[in-house]
């Protein structure tokens, strides 16, 4: 699906046709004529293919055409008459056509101008790019056709035989976070060609793990064309997560066997068969370009200067020091009106063209960077909100990036929902046995209305995680009380240091049997947390069956069987898979775990009552208490035949006593989730209680209101 002309340039486009019929000519094998500066990019018709990019510093654009070999076979000099568009139209191209850019002006880096007609540039809306992109040496002087990935025309059609996009409701999301190889690499009953592909992640097999453990919505990590780094290059290491970006509207190759934007499709199409949404991890908050000194591949060459953002000194703004609030050298500068653009364009083209469901914004805070800093009303915001089909999709802020006053949490508009570090730092901490922590946690449970009240967000606002790409698996957590990243070259320096991770005794796997079955109960206490607490839950695919990094909390870097889910399941594997797809269930059949109560008072109200384990209502000093290490809550409809829940945690490291709330004449506690069962069942065996029972050690214990 292109981009629809607007009624309002409908009468230039008419006349500038009407002047390309008196100004065709023929170079070569095709028929050149003006064309039409909409849409953007390289665009089929019945005659041939419309080409429009966007340039404000050029003298001129050239358009270079290449075979299949990627060798130039011509060029043709685009014409401007409308906003700094260049536009031509080619009579005779078809699908598959290989195609460059060059761009004449001015060379003066002091000045952000990087205009070299030397360099070949990949279309800033190239729906489709020849070969993966790799690092290379780059001078001023050098041409560097052999090393860039050339830009193709495509044909958009495609059979989407009468799929339609799954409707999730945001009380029932929750999000399973993978990346497309790592998924299904090592996986033996995916055949070999589609292992680490797009049609690996939409195979029989892979539908059927999501649907038995549960899930309802894939997070992809990154699948924008992208590049490695040339520090990683000379490691002998490439940048497996995909956080930097060459174009944001190409699918990245690797991941494909023929055409990555087919396979890219189907495997949506076959996805939402499924019943399954596709939530893109993207990055649009700096390119692989990086700083001063980067390679000039798209943006720094059409136009560096407005592209991206840069400090100021006491001369003025420096065009040799990229603002760098991504820690990847540089900034996109979304306060540049055309940045705004292509990145609104690309985010409909995936939405519409590709069907995919939402977004998940790395470093999302960039996004609403503006001249005097984050401005929770920027204008990235108000198209998003104003756009008809962009305010309709899921949008995920990861509410932070590294630039100043980067820590956003909370601070985004109401439609969006955020990462919440705040509740995996809680969790971890309470159940490592990190003492004080009860009144946090019952915060954090139910969905962290410090950040996010009721009457300003919406219910699933709290994205809820232990484990994300970026640190410990779950494995890891209780098995590594360090970071181990050698492996990544340097010194193992690298990823967080703070991982509130506890190893129970011995660094690493260990044949141990009493500190092999904590940790498998300190797992299941955290995956019973997560599906228990208010907001959205994210889960990190592999954590439902051990996978583990081996230490490693920072496996960017690490293309192998360190990032790879490993498939050869072990019976405790199997066993904590199945906890987890129980759990899921539990949490989709109830109202009150998939829904924030009305009440947005944490304190004790008709809905909410928070207990200490001893039985009586939790008063301010128990709060406070700096020994605390247990807590529970009575969950309550109202209504007589409506949801009633006792939970209670115990991060500590003794058995306690706890007395439940006396219930109305005929009504028992009915058990219905003990974390010691070791046998994948939420609990061994059904009993009923009236009024006391004894919490183990590290556990988790549910309880419903029921008739008996």
């Amino acid at each position: 699906m292109s981009n629809i002309v607007t009624e309002t340039n409908m009468d230039i486009i008419n006349s500038e046709q009407e002047t390309v019929s008196k100004t065709d000519y023929i170079k070569g094998s095709f028929v050149s004529s003006l064309g039409n500066y909409y849409p953007l990019g390289a665009t089929l018709d019945e005659l041939g293919c419309n080409f429009s990019v966007h340039s404000q510093g050029a003298e001129s654009v050239e358009l270079c055409l290449f075979d299949n070999n990627e060798v130039q076979i011509e060029s043709y000099f685009l014409n401007t008459t409308h906003s700094h568009l260049w536009h031509i139209h080619l009579q005779g191209i078809r699908a598959g056509q290989k195609y460059a850019y060059r761009v004449h002006g001015t060379y003066a880096p002091e000045e952000g101008l990087l205009f070299n007609n030397k360099h070949l540039l990949i279309d800033p809306y190239a729906k489709s790019l020849s070969k993966v992109q790799h690092s290379f040496a780059q001078s001023q002087s050098d041409e560097n056709d052999i090393h860039i990935a050339k830009s193709i025309v495509i044909d958009d059609q495609f059979d989407w035989q009468e799929s339609v996009k799954p409707t999730i409701d945001n009380k029932t999301r929750i999000l399973y976070e993978l990346h497309c190889k790592g998924f299904t690499q090592s996986n033996p009953n995916i055949p070999l060609p589609l292992r680490g592909k797009y049609l690996g992640l939409s195979h029989p097999e892979s539908i059927k793990h999501y649907q038995s453990l549960g899930i309802t919505s894939l997070q992809i990590m990154p699948v924008f064309s992208y590049m490695s780094e040339p520090r990683l290059k000379d490691l002998g290491l490439t940048n497996y997560w995909g956080y930097n970006p060459i174009n944001f509207f190409a699918p990245e190759i690797r991941y494909s066997q023929y055409d990555a934007v087919v396979e890219f499709k189907t495997m949506v199409r076959e996805l939402h068969a499924a019943n399954i949404e596709v939530i893109l991890d993207v990055v649009f908050n700096h390119t692989a370009e990086s700083g001063d000194g980067g390679l000039v591949l798209s943006f720094k060459g059409f136009d560096n200067k407005q592209y991206y953002t840069f400090e100021s000194d006491k001369n003025g703004v420096n065009y040799q020091n990229y603002s760098n609030h991504s820690g990847c050298g540089n900034t996109v500068n979304l306060d540049f009106s055309w940045s705004l653009k292509i990145t609104l364009d690309a985010l409909r083209y995936w939405v519409t063209e590709m069907q995919v469901d939402g977004f998940r914004f790395d470093l999302a805070v960039s996004l609403g960077r503006e001249a005097k800093g984050f401005n929770e009303q920027s204008s990235f915001f108000k198209a998003l909100l104003q756009d008809p089909i962009l305010s309709k999709v899921t949008l995920i802020a990861e509410p932070w990036d590294i630039g100043p006053g980067g820590y956003r949490l909370g601070a985004f508009p109401e439609q969006w929902k955020e990462c919440n570090d705040r509740y995996r730092d809680t969790i971890r901490s309470f159940w490592r046995g990190d003492t004080g922590q009860v009144s946090e946690v019952a915060t954090r449970l139910l969905g962290s209305r410090d950040f996010f009240p009721l009457e300003n967000r919406s219910n699933s606002t709290s994205v809820n995680y232990i484990c994300y790409h970026d640190g410990f698996t779950l494995d890891d957590m209780v098995s590594f009380q360090d970071r181990h990243n050698e492996a990544n070259g340097e010194n193992n320096r690298d990823g967080h240091g703070h991982n509130l991770s506890a190893n129970y005794g011995c660094e690493g796997p260990t044949k141990d049997v009493r500190i092999n079955k904590l940790r498998q109960q300190q797992k299941r206490n955290m995956i019973a947390t997560l599906f228990l607490s208010q907001g959205t839950p994210h889960f990190l695919a592999g954590d439902e069956m051990g996978n583990n990094q081996l230490g490693n909390n920072n496996a960017y870097c690490q293309d192998n069987q360190i990032s790879w889910i490993n498939w050869e399941h072990s019976s405790d594997d199997l066993l904590l898979f199945k906890f987890t797809s129980k759990i899921i269930a539990l949490r989709k059949q109830s109202r009150l775990f998939g829904k924030l109560l009305l009440d947005d008072n944490l304190e004790n109200s008709d809905q909410v009552k928070w207990y200490h384990p001893d039985g009586y209502l939790m008063q301010e000093i128990d709060w406070h208490a700096a020994n605390s290490q247990a807590i529970a809550v009575e969950l309550n409809e109202i209504d007589s035949e409506g949801e009633h829940f006792y939970l209670v945690l115990n991060a500590s490291s003794y058995q306690i006593c706890c007395q439940l709330p006396a219930l109305e004449e005929n009504k028992f506690w009915q058990a219905e989730i003990d974390t010691r069962c070791e046998n994948g069942e939420l609990i061994d065996e059904v009993t009923f209680v009236s009024d006391a029972v004894k919490a183990a050690a590290h556990s988790v214990l549910l309880f419903r209101a029921v008739s008996h």
